[in-house]
């Protein structure tokens, strides 16, 4: 043995013997806790996801052929249908991209039996959307009613709060309730409905929301997200009384918004970033009740191309909202959850950094031929090892239990739609994506903490006292982070010829019967 390979094993079995130590026992101890407890949190998720689909299941065993779109067959009587209330879709967009024509196709074609409307609202007609949009509406012609609402630039709150107030002010006089969707919300045929009777039997609910499916795209970035929210997806499981909000679905009494109950308008209008977690500390502050029912999960499936550093710009977005807060009592649950996660982000990733260790150390020691007395505390360190890689495969299934059940819960809330399979998930790059997630999280949450700033879409915001306090605007960057959709067209016209012929070719296609497993 060389001088340096001498001194490379000594320092090996030096952090072997260090991790071996009471704090670093705890620490190691400490993630396979972790692992456990997401675990639990899927495992009750997934059994309220299964819970629908048996539901589902024995109600078209007793002959209700239409259990997809609600409980009771009888809703679907003329009489019924008739006195359903008008519901008025709000769609902020910004930019044209990947998935957005087949999300607005899924929204425009509810199966929901009441008058029904959809507000598709831009900045400008500069945005590729208003195009797009256009065409979409006027394949459709009058057999819905749906129309573009051109709001403006922001002045006082984001872009994507104001052209929400806007849809809001530009609704039909008698909706009774109004759905705030995002564009890569892809709708199952009874969605609007099953969130507009959960509204009906219960007045006292004030949000209703749901959570996106993630469907990544095979890249490492696409991982990443899904893994972000998987965390997130346990507490929209719940089949009833949440405190978490999804800005992609919110159900809400429109005469909240006519009337500024709570304080929705102005608590968005000034100075407002962050729609869900906004209306979510209103409602915490009013103790009204946000309810998340078990059929609203929806497919997200990511950008066939999303690289890595879009998914890092994504990750500094979610962490900024953090920084914005309407209230003292907001200001401190904000800071109690950004440092719990990110003492709890850093909390998973260090055993696996101890763990690396005890097994090069133990590696090391087989190389080497040490006699065994020498080396007892490695044989501690892989006790320790092993433990992290059981609770790391419980945890791993668990996440791959509720995907595969929520999975099968989408397919069977959209039977005319292609099939969603598991087959695509690489559960190696989830693995990898739980710990480079968990390792970047409280860096993004720190520097957010200290820029105070962030650039979303073109936009800069700048915070001051948790609201928006400054608006800056640039020409780039040209698309978005997330799903890659193009931000600028031109000016007063619409876009190429091969642009909008692209369109048509996608909008014929989806409009053919589709072929699906099953």
């Amino acid at each position: 043995m060389t001088g340096k390979e001498a001194m490379d094993s000594a320092f090996l079995f030096s952090m072997s013997k260090a991790f071996c130590s009471p704090l670093a026992v705890f620490i190691q101890i400490q993630g396979c806790a972790i692992c456990l407890l997401l675990a639990l949190g899927w495992a009750c998720a997934a059994y309220v996801r299964n819970r629908e689909i048996k539901r589902i299941k024995d109600s078209m065993r007793a002959g209700n052929s239409f259990s997809f779109l609600c409980h009771d067959i009888t809703e679907l009587e003329h009489s019924y249908q008739t006195n359903l209330p008008r519901v008025t879709v709000v769609m902020p967009l910004k930019g044209f991209g990947e998935h957005n024509l087949h999300n607005w196709r899924s929204q425009v074609t509810s199966l929901y039996g009441g008058p029904l409307e959809f507000l598709f609202v831009v900045d400008s007609t500069e945005d590729p959307a208003y195009y797009a949009v256009s065409s979409l509406i006027s394949d459709f012609k009058d057999s819905i009613d749906a129309r573009i609402v051109v709001a403006g630039l922001s002045m006082t709150c984001s872009q994507k709060i104001h052209n929400q107030l806007i849809g809001v002010e530009q609704m039909h006089k008698d909706s009774k309730y109004v759905l705030f969707l995002d564009d890569d919300a892809r709708l199952h045929p009874g969605s609007i409905g099953a969130l507009t009777v959960e509204m009906e039997k219960n007045p006292e609910i004030f949000i209703q929301t749901g959570y996106p499916l993630d469907l990544p795209s095979g890249s490492l970035g696409s991982y990443c997200i899904y893994e972000y929210h998987m965390p997130c997806s346990m507490g929209f499981a719940t089949g009833g009384k949440t405190f978490f909000l999804w800005g992609g679905c919110m159900m809400m009494h429109a005469d909240d918004f006519r009337y500024d109950r709570c304080g929705v308008v102005s608590g968005l209008r000034d100075g407002g970033y962050s729609d869900d977690m906004t209306l979510a500390a209103l409602a915490g502050a009013h103790k009204r009740l946000i309810t998340s029912p078990p059929v609203a999960v929806f497919p997200h499936p990511l950008s066939s191309d999303l690289s890595f550093s879009r998914y890092w710009n994504y990750l500094r977005k979610q962490t900024f909202v953090l920084e914005s807060y309407t209230s003292k009592v907001n200001w401190i649950m904000n800071r109690a959850l950004f440092s719990s996660h990110c003492y709890l982000s850093w909390g998973f990733v260090v055993p696996y950094l101890m763990a690396m260790t005890h097994v090069a150390a133990a590696l090391q020691i087989y190389i080497q031929g040490y006699a065994r007395e020498e080396t007892t505390f490695v044989s501690n360190g892989l006790l320790l090892v092993t433990c992290l890689a059981a609770c790391t495969f419980i945890e791993l299934f668990s996440m791959w239990n509720l995907t595969r059940i929520e999975v099968q819960l989408c397919n069977m809330l959209s039977p005319e739609a292609p099939r969603l399979s598991l087959a695509t998930y690489n559960w190696v790059l989830v693995f990898i994506a739980m710990l480079v997630d968990n390792f970047l999280y409280p860096i993004s949450a720190f520097r957010s903490h200290f820029s105070q700033s962030i650039n979303w879409s073109g936009i800069r915001y700048h915070l001051k006292d948790g609201k928006i306090s400054k608006i800056e605007r640039s020409t780039g960057p040209k698309y978005t982070d997330l799903a890659w959709k193009k931000l600028y067209g031109k000016k007063g016209a619409p876009p190429k010829t091969s642009f909008l012929g692209a369109l048509r070719r996608s909008l014929e296609q989806w409009r053919q019967p589709k072929k699906f497993d099953g």
